[in-house]
């Protein structure tokens, strides 16, 4: 296995994936390339129909994977507001490769059984395969597909993303094998000599104590530990200093321990979720998530300098507990939110990723949704670096 990734931002079309491909062969040398992730910026709208047969003719032979982006990343870089493709490739000599474009009309019904599922992607769980999707938001419900490939797959890993770039259905593109489509969503599943852990940082950092939910409704938090949310709250505003005090006016978020056996939770722990609105008769708040009484739960905020500690945290998290796993590429599925818009400077995430793991190849793009597992359980998140890291299993 050896990956490799290279990134252009040449304002042409052509000579950006010209650009692009010459660099990943030369970073592969002899090896040949069975996948080519590939994005494109919304710069290159109007031709996002070429970019297959483009990438082809300098790596013919492999199937292109890969959509539509605001904002690029490659070889390490991140590219926002400007033109930019990146290719990622990949030698996977003993790795078997299935693709599937998918819609609405092919998903099984959530009440299906898991066979359905196993057909609808030519695989089962004994051939132990690792999932790379990507989607358009506009024509795909990505919650549903999750929900039934954890069910039909559950010790399987699943990451991606949903393409941007577009402002309207038929906006966005999605790359797969010889073909580019404007609506569903494109998916790998890769088994054999093949691994792909998962770090997901939700850019949060918890403050006060983990807490029971003691009473709710549905998405209605109404009870922690038996007090209203709002009385927990405002006890919890007199404890903090002046800056945490300003964050939690317009920075609050609710994170949501998925394992219920888990009694200390460590940061990475948690499902992050916006509290989206709160009502001061009752004191309850309402949550961007489903909630069941007995939850563990722990309020946190996010802001740039929290939003780089929980990556740092949790990327030492992985190196400490991976050390003897040869890295040899990676996936980034960044939020649009993230990036230039959040710390104020490019390569942010990128910087501190090679800081942690090293020069891994490492391409991507910034999302309009990304997808990555918190506790065994994937979800659609927002806000989050969702990072795929590959390596052999053996």
């Amino acid at each position: 296995m050896k990956w490799a990734s290279a990134i252009s931002e040449q304002a042409v079309l052509e000579e950006a994936i010209r650009e692009c491909c010459a660099g990943v062969n030369r970073q592969l040398g002899d090896e040949t390339p069975h996948l080519v992730v590939t994005f494109v910026s919304s710069h290159h709208q109007g031709e996002y129909d070429r970019v297959v047969e483009l990438v082809q003719q300098d790596l013919p032979g492999a199937p292109v994977f890969g959509c539509s982006g605001g904002g690029i990343i490659g070889d390490g870089q991140e590219v926002e507001q400007r033109p930019a493709v990146s290719i990622t490739a990949a030698s996977l000599p003993d790795v078997e490769i299935v693709q599937r474009h998918l819609d609405n009309d092919s998903l099984p019904d959530l009440d299906a059984g898991p066979g359905s599922w196993e057909s609808l992607f030519g695989v089962t769980p004994n051939d132990d395969p690792q999932f790379v999707m990507l989607a358009d938001p506009f024509s795909f419900p990505v919650q549903n597909l999750l929900l039934g490939m954890d069910f039909a797959f559950n010790r399987s890993v699943k990451i991606g993303g949903l393409a941007s770039g577009g402002q309207q259905s038929g906006g966005n593109a999605l790359f797969l094998g010889n073909a580019t489509h404007r609506s569903g969503a494109v998916c790998l599943a890769l088994h054999g000599n093949i691994t792909v852990d998962t770090v997901v940082a939700q850019g949060c950092r918890p403050i006060g104590k983990t807490m029971r939910v003691t009473e709710s409704r549905r998405n209605l938090l109404m009870q922690l530990d038996g007090q209203p949310p709002l009385v927990v709250l405002r006890e919890l505003f007199e404890m903090l200093n002046e800056r945490d005090r300003g964050l939690i006016r317009h920075s609050l978020f609710l994170g949501v321990v998925m394992d219920e056996f888990l009694e200390e939770p460590r940061q990475g722990d948690f499902l992050i979720r916006n509290v989206v609105g709160m009502d001061e008769r009752s004191g309850a708040l309402a949550i961007g998530e489903l909630l069941k009484e007995g939850q563990l739960v722990q309020f946190h905020l996010r802001d740039a300098d929290t939003s780089a500690e929980d990556l740092s945290a949790v990327l030492d998290r992985y190196a400490a507990d991976n050390r003897e796993n040869q890295i040899q590429g990676a996936l980034l599925f960044s939020c649009l939110g993230r990036g230039q818009y959040l710390y104020g400077r490019p390569n942010h995430d990128t910087d501190i990723f090679q800081e942690k793991l090293g020069r891994v190849p490492l391409g991507g793009f910034f999302c309009n949704g990304e997808i990555g597992p918190v506790s065994g359980t994937t979800f659609l998140h927002g806000y989050t670096s969702s990072f795929g890291i590959f390596h052999p299993k053996r």
